[in-house]
């Protein structure tokens, strides 16, 4: 129900809409044109991989995603020093390199040379000479990043676990925690107390 002494509503909103909406007809299209250009790309590339060159593995920047590993952009020169590899090889190779970045611990150092070694192990190089009959086309990431699985062992319940409180021991920690600096000069004066009694 109106009130009071209003304009009563009267909008006209259906003005034309059709060149203020937007419309997704040439979507199939698209996606079918995209397809083809794939298929091109690969026969273009043949024999060489369809997803591109052999990438290390790295661990994502800041402190909040520094546990998490990812494929980055290419190896360090210290890394292809390590295999034995030079940088215009490695290009040839089909294998990425990024001059910027820099190693910062042995252990990602030596995962990425190993990786590259095992690559190398498997890649196979051919001359352009001879004919390339039976050779198949790598499709998909190059050596993708193999995550464990986290398995904990089967622990037994026993009778103490049963009667202890999870909620009672994290409460007296932190209520430990938090007097700490109240109770060690007491606990010293007393024990100063203690041996001069003695």
């Amino acid at each position: 129900m109106v009130k009071h002494n209003n304009i009563i509503p009267n909008g006209h909103f259906h003005k034309q809409w059709q060149e203020n909406v937007r419309t997704w007809f040439n979507q199939p299209g698209r996606k079918l044109r995209r397809r083809q250009a794939r298929i091109q790309k690969a026969k273009a590339i043949f024999p060489r991989p369809v997803d591109g060159k052999l990438r290390p593995v790295v661990h994502a920047p800041t402190a909040r995603y520094k546990t998490k590993v990812r494929l980055g952009r290419g190896f360090t020169l210290q890394e292809l020093k390590e295999a034995k590899i030079a940088v215009n090889k490695a290009r040839s190779l089909g294998i990425a390199v990024d001059y910027r970045r820099t190693n910062k611990s042995n252990e990602s150092l030596q995962a990425n040379v190993q990786r590259l070694k095992e690559y190398l192990a498997r890649v196979v190089v051919l001359d352009g000479k001879t004919e390339d009959a039976g050779q198949t086309q790598a499709k998909g990431v190059l050596l993708p990043i193999q995550k464990e699985a986290v398995t904990f062992p089967a622990v037994t319940i026993t009778e103490a676990d049963r009667k202890a409180s999870a909620y009672f021991l994290l409460k007296f920690n932190r209520a430990a925690a938090k007097l700490q600096g109240r109770r060690a000069p007491r606990a010293k004066a007393k024990a100063k107390k203690a041996e001069l009694g003695k």
